[in-house]
């Protein structure tokens, strides 16, 4: 059974930063990317981040690029996503996502989903 568990959220000051955790079990994504997601209350769910396990080759939402950065540690099955610079605008519940392997924008290209940490950025 695979699990995707998220950590790292919490409430900071704009300009600060945050690091998010995504530990996966049950299965290795060798082949595979990871990606992180998005939802602020009202919207639909956006794409952030997406790494390739293997290749570790990574792709990002133009909104973020620059200030995010997303990485993974295969001893420890683990992916990350460093926040820095934080605007009052990606305040949202952040998602994790694992499995992707087309469609990397797009939470249907993924399989399977953590159940999301909240980052709040205050002005």
């Amino acid at each position: 059974q695979v699990q995707l568990v998220e950590s790292g959220g919490g409430l900071v000051q704009a300009g600060g930063s945050l690091r998010l955790s995504c530990a996966a079990s049950g299965r290795t994504f060798s082949s595979y990317y990871m990606g992180w997601f998005r939802q602020a209350p009202g919207k639909e769910r956006e794409f952030v981040a997406a790494i390739n396990w293997s290749t570790v080759a990574t792709n990002y939402a133009d909104s973020v690029k620059g200030r995010f950065t997303i990485s993974r540690d295969s001893a420890k099955n683990t992916v990350y996503l460093q926040m820095n610079s934080l605007k009052p605008e990606d305040t949202a519940v952040y998602y994790c996502a694992a499995g992707g392997s087309s469609r990397l924008g797009s939470p249907s290209g993924y399989r399977y989903w953590g159940h999301g940490t909240q980052v709040t950025v205050s002005s």
